[in-house]
């Protein structure tokens, strides 16, 4: 992409995404993420549609009664956008590519935290950490960012979440508000790491997939291509068989991804690349803030 053409889309994004953070996520963001960036401040007692979460355990069962933890909000938080840029991304039949959506959705959210006030940061990763960009605020930042999300060439192509969340484990010491955005088409070997991932941090998974990750269409013999693996190979797409075998390949991924997550305690979503990803983001924050 040459600078003239990178400049103009860097520009649109920002116009589209900036937005819709100024004017629909800002509130939901706060609203979704307030309990993340917060110094304990008192006890109080519980009152009819507290968090239970909040509940101080000890000082209810000195008092027989139940109390809350009150809290104060520190004045920033910080956020981290994990960005799967494997090869996968680049695949795109139904809708737009997914790294072109992934860099929609990492740009309104990046938008929405400096309307918070909040630092934002970036790991690209791939099966290896392919960038890391430290927590900053600002326009700037975020222009620079989001012209990495479009224009950054890997030197990898497969995917290990696992080793993301490692990495980020122990780079980042404070607590951050943390999303993974990514197709999740990655072996399923993170359980362990994001298990303590989400025990220190924040965390919150987006998954970007099309359409034909989990159905082939009915056109007889294609050829096909593992973009991280570079194999391909002839299938016979009007078989029953085959597509019920793909079908049943993708349905069993998807409940290992959403059973993980779910295991972790890691809030989620799936957006497709011909959907909204307004209403799935807007229904992600308004979940989250009524917890």
């Amino acid at each position: 992409m040459d600078a003239n053409e990178l400049l103009k889309k860097v520009r649109k994004i920002e116009i589209k995404t900036r937005g819709l953070s100024q004017n629909i996520f800002a509130g939901e963001y706060h609203s979704a993420f307030k309990g993340r960036g917060m110094m304990f401040s008192e006890v109080r007692e519980y009152q009819y549609g507290d968090d239970i979460r909040d509940i101080d355990w000890n000082v209810t069962a000195r008092h027989n009664h139940l109390y809350v933890k009150v809290y104060e909000e520190e004045r920033e938080m910080t956020v981290m956008l994990l960005v799967d840029v494997s090869s996968s991304r680049l695949f795109g039949a139904i809708g737009q590519e997914k790294k072109d959506m992934i860099a929609e959705v990492a740009a309104t959210i990046s938008f929405s935290a400096i309307q918070n006030n909040d630092k934002i940061g970036v790991i690209f990763f791939s099966d290896k950490i392919e960038k890391f960009i430290p927590p900053k605020k600002g326009r700037k930042h975020i222009l620079f960012i989001i012209r990495e999300l479009l224009d950054f060439t890997p030197e990898s192509k497969g995917t290990d979440i696992s080793q993301v969340l490692q990495f980020f484990t122990d780079a980042l010491k404070k607590r951050c508000t943390t999303f993974i955005i990514s197709d999740f088409i990655a072996p399923d070997n993170y359980q362990k790491a994001l298990t303590i991932a989400a025990n220190k941090h924040d965390v919150t998974a987006i998954q970007i997939y099309d359409k034909r990750d989990a159905q082939l269409p009915d056109v007889g013999f294609m050829r096909v291509q593992d973009l991280e693996t570079g194999i391909d190979r002839w299938i016979d797409t009007s078989s029953n068989k085959t597509r019920q075998t793909y079908n049943k390949w993708w349905y069993e991924r998807q409940q290992n991804m959403i059973s993980t997550l779910n295991r972790c305690r890691v809030d989620h979503t799936s957006i497709a690349t011909d959907e909204d990803y307004v209403k799935s983001l807007m229904a992600l924050f308004k979940s989250r803030g009524v917890k």
